[in-house]
């Protein structure tokens, strides 16, 4: 389906977008740019595990930040895969080994809820 495709993109092209406006201390378009990047997985999530089998093929994007937002999100669905995406960012330090640790530490505590259908 194209249009997965294209959700697919726009996640990812938003979540890059985040990341750099933090990186350069914007967080007003950081939060835009996440605002666009949840409203393209609930997008997906309106097609339910077909469109979660689109995000998961961000797994292997050569982004870390990329790769673990997907996993954050599909930690429910693809529970496995998305634990070690996150366990492998979270080996290292600054924001997005920080924000892996955080979504596992959650998914542990069972207070984890960012697609809980």
């Amino acid at each position: 389906m194209a249009e997965l495709g294209e959700l697919v993109g726009e996640f990812a092209h938003h979540t890059v977008a985040q990341t750099e406006a933090i990186m350069r201390g914007d967080a007003r378009t950081g939060n835009k740019h996440a605002d666009k990047a949840l409203a393209a997985f609930d997008r997906l999530r309106s097609h339910g595990d077909v469109g979660r089998d689109a995000l998961a093929t961000l797994f292997a994007h050569s982004r870390m930040d990329v790769r673990t937002a997907a996993a954050a999100l599909l930690l429910r669905y693809k529970t496995v895969e998305s634990k070690a995406v996150l366990q492998e960012a979270a080996k290292g330090e600054g924001l997005i080994p920080f924000e892996a640790q955080e979504a596992l530490k959650r998914w542990e505590e069972g207070t984890w809820a960012l697609d809980p259908e």
